[in-house]
């Protein structure tokens, strides 16, 4: 059987999406699989099992980014083709199964969204395939007795991101609680933004991993964690996709659809906002999807920290509780 699985450019949004491809590979075992997407988001994929090809979708104007990818799937009769993109290039593929992203009106979750897509309720939830490289990485850089704590203070605008004083005001009054280190991630284009909080960290408290990772090392070092504590960003949706207990602080974005995911039955994440609503956001002067300012300075760190503080402490009687049995 063969599987070609087109996925989202962005990274998050990938995330979200790889529960699906995971339900199909277990449903399927042996599947060829092939996976399209932009090289952003396809280095999640380099270890799904089975893979046959990666297939990296580069813009180009005028939709053809399509056509070139049409080119290199016309030839193979598959026998399933998910779409998480919603291109008409699916239709023009031969497939004995075929499911198409469209959106829909209800605003619940994405993952229920994608579940639907392909009829399953409850979804499957994201899953993230990793190498012995990827956790060896990990070990190498997150180990030891002291637990660890990941932050991501970047997003992929600034309108979602909680400013770096309230993060590093946040990080001090954890760390003065806690025995515990701050691992601290971001691509290598936000060290400009992260590198007051990486300051303000105590050199023998902090692991700077800011830009030092690929994406599945840094999925395997999020497993590595006790606790997640970011914005709403793709690093949040990967550390929920491990397992990690995800704190997400959502300011203009929508929570109903992004919260970082955990299945009904074992609700390890959650999400702090800011007090208005997104509704309410979008009335306020000055607001705009690409306003080039922060619209999360209405979220207290008090506020943050209790959360924390009630997530971090949970971790640690779990902890406490599996080394006793």
């Amino acid at each position: 059987m063969k599987l070609l699985f087109i996925t989202s450019s962005r990274i998050g949004d990938a995330v979200l999406s790889t529960g699906v491809l995971n339900y199909m590979v277990n449903k399927h075992p042996g599947i060829d699989v092939t996976v399209a997407a932009v090289p952003l988001t396809l280095p999640l994929f380099e270890a799904v099992p089975h893979l046959n090809r990666l297939i990296p979708i580069i813009k180009q104007s005028l939709n053809r980014h399509w056509l070139a990818l049409w080119q290199q799937c016309r030839h193979e009769k598959w026998d399933i083709i998910i779409d998480i993109r919603g291109s008409f290039l699916s239709y023009f593929l031969k497939t004995s199964q075929r499911y198409v992203w469209k959106s829909f009106k209800v605003a619940d979750h994405r993952v229920d969204q994608l579940g639907r897509l392909i009829g399953m309720t409850p979804p499957p939830p994201p899953y993230l395939w990793l190498g012995l490289t990827h956790l060896q990485k990990a070990q190498s850089l997150i180990s030891g007795p002291i637990p660890v704590l990941a932050l991501a203070p970047a997003a992929n605008w600034i309108g979602k991101q909680w400013p770096a004083k309230s993060f590093s005001m946040v990080v001090d009054q954890f760390l003065e609680k806690h025995e515990a280190k701050i691992a601290v991630f971001a691509a290598p284009q936000e060290r400009s933004m992260v590198q007051p909080i990486l300051d303000a960290i105590p050199r023998d408290k902090r692991i700077d991993l800011v830009g030092r990772l690929s994406l599945l090392e840094t999925a395997a070092c999020l497993k590595q964690c006790q606790v997640f504590m970011g914005n709403d960003s793709g690093l949040m949706h990967m550390a929920a996709a491990m397992g990690t207990s995800t704190l997400g602080l959502f300011g203009p974005s929508d929570d109903r659809m992004y919260a970082p995911y955990c299945p009904p039955e074992n609700p390890i994440n959650q999400v702090i906002r800011i007090p208005e609503s997104l509704d309410e956001l979008k009335k306020l002067p000055g607001f705009a999807f690409d306003a080039p300012r922060t619209f999360m300075e209405s979220l207290k760190p008090e506020t943050v920290f209790q959360a924390l503080e009630g997530m971090w402490m949970k971790q640690e009687n779990f902890q406490k509780k599996v080394s006793r049995q």
